[in-house]
């Protein structure tokens, strides 16, 4: 058993386009990562929608500031309950490797700026992973945030940081009952498998998980999706198309071919002459973000 190997996260992340981390995690550049607090997760899943990726969205959370957008490259780690034996190895394998010996402390050390904590907590609210302390120690170390699919304590407290957290509820318990079992590893997120370094967006919608290699597509994505949007809703505010006429049908004069869970659909061209009075609009317009 091994924790944050370099040669596993490489070996996960094949796709990956961008430079790595020491430890082997992709490494997306922080100007991607600034323009990716513009979009929202219904633009980011449209992108990914393209690419078979059906799954990456995970909701209903506790969200401490649903006011702000967080955006960071995941650090994931995946816990079970509490097994005396298998606590053993894993307290084995932390001391080989040099690590700290409370389970959640092997996860904040890794924080580097621009993290978001990932981790899998069984998704129950009593399995709790920190509390205020801890969390000022993620801002200490550059870390963004965290997605908690599990609980925190001292939530009063974490509130009033200068970070986010989404997680499933609050309980005064502290991390006794359950062991690590990777770190930078494969982790599961409601039903969103997430990797190290993939992007983590996250709204007051909830948060979705970019793998590296579609990131610069699903802004080019959000880019022609936030012009059309605008454009469409003004025409519909002012009661110059039908909804039906403008939303649904492709612009751009060619067909696209979509696979939607295994069925492949093509929607139909929109009219001409609304085409052209989009196009027209769209030349006048400045880039969105």
């Amino acid at each position: 058993m091994r924790l944050s190997a370099k040669d596993d996260i490489v070996s996960l992340t094949p796709l990956n386009p961008f430079d790595r981390f020491d430890n082997g995690r992709p490494r997306v550049p922080d100007a991607l990562l600034e323009k990716m607090k513009h979009i929202t997760v219904t633009e980011a899943w449209g992108g990914l929608r393209k690419h078979d990726y059906h799954f990456q969205f995970a909701g209903d959370w506790v969200n401490l500031h649903p006011d702000q957008v967080m955006v960071g490259r995941a650090l994931t780690a995946t816990y079970v309950p509490l097994r005396p034996d298998l606590h053993d190895v894993v307290a084995a394998v932390g001391k080989r490797e040099d690590r700290p010996w409370r389970h959640n402390y092997m996860v904040i050390d890794e924080v580097v700026k621009g993290d978001v904590i990932v981790a899998d907590m069984l998704g129950l609210t009593k399995e709790i992973f920190t509390g205020d302390n801890l969390v000022a120690g993620v801002i200490g170390q550059g870390g963004v945030g965290l997605v908690l699919d599990g609980g925190i304590r001292d939530a009063a407290g974490i509130y009033k940081l200068p970070t986010n957290v989404f997680c499933r509820g609050f309980d005064p318990n502290a991390i006794t009952d359950h062991t690590i079992i990777s770190l930078n590893g494969p982790t599961r997120i409601g039903r969103v498998a997430v990797l190290p370094g993939d992007v983590v967006l996250g709204t007051m919608e909830g948060v979705i998980f970019i793998p590296p290699h579609l990131v610069e597509e699903v802004l080019a994505h959000a880019k022609e999706e936030r012009l059309l949007d605008d454009w469409r809703i003004k025409q519909l505010l002012d009661g110059k198309y039908r909804a039906r006429q403008v939303y649904g049908p492709t612009f751009g004069g060619k067909e696209k071919t979509f696979t939607v869970l295994g069925r492949k659909i093509t929607p139909p061209l929109v009219a001409p002459e609304i085409d052209r009075d989009y196009q027209e609009w769209k030349k006048r317009q400045s880039e969105p973000f």
